[in-house]
């Protein structure tokens, strides 16, 4: 029997659907803005706060802490995947990774961006293994320091790794299987060295790291930004100690000058820019949630079909997740003749919804060239409206973790206690009921903040849509209609994934 979690009740969809209809009646009839009213604070500025930002980010001794941390999290999970019970519920390394870690991760970057990269143990294991020091800069640094060829120079390697993750995962059946999940962490922490042993900086974290890539687009909407504190030291710089590093920290692992940082896509929060900045000129700072994705990100071709099929991808994890989607996948197995895990039956469907959403797009902008009588071409506007989808998919994303996380980790006591499931039973159906049952949270306040995030990420679309349309098209509002009515179609989508009872992952 499957057990599945209640969807989003009736009024909670009705709630949403009227606040769309609030949001984009106010968007037709507002004036348009040209600049986009938004608030900065930087941790510098307050005073007991201060001093633990400046602690934190200028001594190498908390991250590294972390980092030991997670380190050993990390080879726990390892050892549990490789040597443990093959019972996926029983066993640390699925729970820990799928349940918790993947769903935590994405709910993480709402608060505190892209900080988890500076802890990431795929990328400290791997400069520990080609660096050979634990936190100094090493001479020599036993890399061949190549740089990366063109054709890789650019999110395409993300995308297609990120495409493979999710048909591990989903299609596979990795989430269920301890010891391929610790074959794939494996891999990514042979990928991550490898790169750090042929490449200058960390072309993996940059280029190729799907789980940093999704985590660095996403921080576009983070409230947390690593800036410079008094941006005239940044521009009288000579040194750019940020960008090269010092004799005793690395050089900016990603390539970026803390002085002409306008998004955080690239960054991965490791600290070297605040320890080697000989004013001290760097700090955290708060900011308006979605501004960069608003305003300052700037479009490039690859960076938008990433986001694209990162929006595509959130979709279809839901959909694969329907109790609906067994019976999809039985009836495209019988026209294909497909057999045995009907893997290419659900390759099929992941690519079909991959093309469907890249298509969909591609109609909506075809028709606001059309329309606008703009001489922009669809290229540019493609890149530049692609934006529109990080709040979509962010949003989603979410409201989809919080039911994993707050509903399916009731029990974490058992596996802390027997992290490899040793002599473990399967979870017996009363067990699984009795997870079902006891939420970390009362299950009204989690349809609340469903709603409430797919609000929030229809607001931030349709404040991209009218910032990006101001400064291209110089249209009037209601010439907006096709990207607007793009963002309706897919949050009524995402509103429908919700509303439907969700399988179990395990």
């Amino acid at each position: 029997m499957t057990m599945t979690h209640p969807g989003l009740p009736l009024e909670w969809s009705i709630f949403i659907i009227m606040s769309m209809f609030l949001l984009v009646g106010r968007l037709l009839l507002m004036t348009p803005q040209n600049k986009v009213m938004s608030y900065s604070l930087s941790f510098a500025e307050i005073p007991v706060i201060s001093r633990i930002v400046k602690f934190l980010t200028d001594s190498v001794w908390p991250l590294l802490l972390l980092k030991i941390i997670m380190v050993c999290v990390f080879l726990l999970i390892i050892m549990a995947g490789l040597f443990g019970t093959p019972i996926a519920e029983r066993n640390i390394a699925t729970i820990l990774t799928w349940n918790i870690w993947w769903a935590a991760l994405i709910i993480s970057v709402f608060f505190i961006g892209s900080a988890w990269c500076a802890v990431c143990p795929w990328d400290t294991l791997a400069s520990w293994l080609v660096r050979r020091k634990l936190w100094q800069r090493a001479h020599p640094n036993n890399s061949l320091n190549l740089k990366v060829p063109r054709y890789l120079s650019n999110v395409w390697p993300a995308i297609i790794m990120l495409i493979s993750l999710t048909w591990l995962e989903l299609g596979f059946g990795v989430t269920t299987n301890p010891y391929i999940t610790s074959v794939l962490a494996l891999l990514m922490v042979v990928m991550a060295t490898v790169s750090l042993a042929i490449y200058d900086g960390k072309a993996f974290c940059r280029y190729f790291c799907p789980v940093g890539r999704t985590i660095g687009f996403y921080s576009q909407l983070a409230p947390v930004e690593l800036r410079p504190i008094d941006p005239d030291i940044c521009a009288k710089c000579t040194t750019l100690d940020c960008y090269h590093g010092t004799e005793t920290v690395e050089a900016c692992p990603t390539h970026l000058v803390m002085g002409k940082l306008k998004q955080n896509t690239y960054c991965i929060s490791c600290g070297n820019c605040t320890q080697s900045c000989p004013d001290h000129n760097i700090a955290w700072r708060l900011r308006s949630h979605g501004k960069e994705a608003i305003q300052d990100a700037r479009p490039h071709w690859d960076e938008a079909w990433f986001m694209l099929i990162l929006l595509a991808l959130t979709g279809f994890h839901g959909i694969t997740m329907m109790p609906f989607f067994e019976s999809w996948l039985s009836k495209t197995a019988y026209y294909l003749q497909d057999s045995g895990q009907l893997l290419w039956s659900f390759t099929l469907l992941l690519f079909t919804s991959l093309l469907l959403i890249l298509l969909i797009y591609f109609v909506f902008i075809l028709i606001i060239k059309i329309t606008s009588g703009t001489k922009l071409g669809v290229k540019k506007l493609f890149s530049e409206f692609a934006f529109v989808s990080l709040p979509l998919a962010f949003a989603y994303h979410l409201a989809h973790n919080l039911n994993h996380l707050l509903r399916e980790n009731s029990d974490l006591s058992s596996l802390i206690a027997n992290p490899f499931g040793m002599n473990a039973q399967p979870l017996t159906m009363m067990e699984k009921h009795t997870r079902h049952m006891e939420m970390l949270i009362p299950q009204d306040l989690l349809f609340a903040l469903q709603a409430g995030l797919m609000v929030f990420g229809f607001w931030i679309g349709l404040k991209i849509i009218q910032h990006r349309s101001d400064n291209l098209l110089k249209t009037s509002n209601w010439q907006l209609s096709p990207m607007v009515l793009f963002v309706i179609v897919i949050t009524t989508f995402h509103v429908f994934l919700l509303s439907q009872p969700m399988i179990m992952r395990m």
